[in-house]
Order: C-alpha cells, then structure tokens, then sequence
C-alpha cells in the first residue's frame, strides 16, 4: 500500500472514530443554577511606567462598565484618562523641551475568572485619543492593545497590566523616531452592583 493510501486510511479512521465516540449519547437531567446576569461599575486610579521614551511615569483614572455573563466571565467597557510624563532632559527631535501626552482610552474586553471566582485574567482592545501637547505632525489616535492579570472582592479591584498604543510615536535607542508605546502599570479600582 503506498504511503497515501495509509494516510487516507488513517484519516477515514480518525473520522469514523470521532462518530463512533458521539453515537453513545445519553440523556441526562442536571438542575442548572440560574446566576443572575448584571451590570457593575467601577472607578479606578491607575499608575505605571513607560516601557519607551521619552515617556516615564504614566498616571490615570478611568471608568470602567462591566456586564457578568456569568459567575466567571464578563464584558467590560472602558474610558478615561492617562497621562504620560516626559523626563526634562528627552525630547522629540525639533523639540526644545517634552511635552507629556494626554490619552483618552476607549475599550472593549473580556474577563475570565481562573481561580476561587477571584483571581482574573483581562484582555482589552480599543482606541487611544491623544488629547493633549500634540502636534499635527503626530498620530493623534492609536489602537490600543491591553493585557492584564488580577484579583477582584466584592467591592475591591486590583490589577496589573501592560498597556500598548501602536500609532503613538517613541524614541529609538539611536534618536531616531519610532512606532509604539508601551506602559506597565497598577490599577487599584472600587466597583459595586448597579
């Protein structure tokens, strides 16, 4: 048998074996907790550090909408405000002196609770409006891409994320300017049932 027809064979198996594997179907009667769907709010202050120049210190406070699908996962939608401090001595080039910026995030995400209904991991994804100290030769709306761990109470919200603006400009190693900032940061927030 050339190699092929073993391959076919294999695969006609493989096939017949998936459907042997669902023909024992049983029916089963479980009696399903019903979780009661809801809306949540929070507010949060947010507090970082740039992973490029010439931003440093970045701090925030944001509003963030949240939907529980269930006891594990939930819709979150989020704003507010960051900003990014540039140290005295980096500055863009045709620059005198930097200029921190001003953002606007809008965001979208999904959380899924991985451990005790606690502990959370968070992806979020949106746009980020820079509002302030940009010039017209600059990106002014970048995407925004943010990834985030945490531990949620009743009440209390604790997180931390990385945070990346793709459109934002950066300075290089060499001077030169780039692509992409990105930001590590703490965020520390009080939400309650609406």
């Amino acid at each position: 048998m050339k190699t092929t027809g073993k391959i076919k064979m294999l695969f006609v198996f493989a096939i017949a074996m998936m459907f042997a594997n669902n023909v024992q179907a049983q029916e089963t009667t479980t009696t399903a907790t019903n979780y009661d769907q809801g809306f949540r709010l929070g507010f949060g202050a947010n507090a970082g550090y740039s992973t490029s120049d010439p931003y440093k210190l970045a701090l925030g406070a944001d509003v963030r909408g949240q939907y529980d699908l269930s006891k594990r996962y939930s819709l979150t939608l989020t704003t507010g405000y960051t900003n990014l401090f540039v140290s005295k001595a980096d500055t863009f080039p045709g620059q005198t002196e930097g200029k921190d910026l001003g953002i606007i995030p809008a965001k979208a995400g999904f959380k899924a609770f991985v451990w005790n209904d606690q502990f959370y991991v968070m992806g979020e994804a949106g746009a980020a409006f820079a509002v302030s100290n940009v010039d017209n030769t600059r990106d002014k709306t970048s995407l925004l891409l943010s990834p985030s761990i945490g531990y949620a109470t009743k009440y209390i919200d604790i997180s931390l994320n990385y945070t990346h603006y793709n459109h934002f400009d950066r300075l290089n190693n060499n001077g030169s300017l780039g692509k992409g900032v990105g930001q590590v940061g703490v965020r520390l927030a009080y939400g309650f049932e609406l």
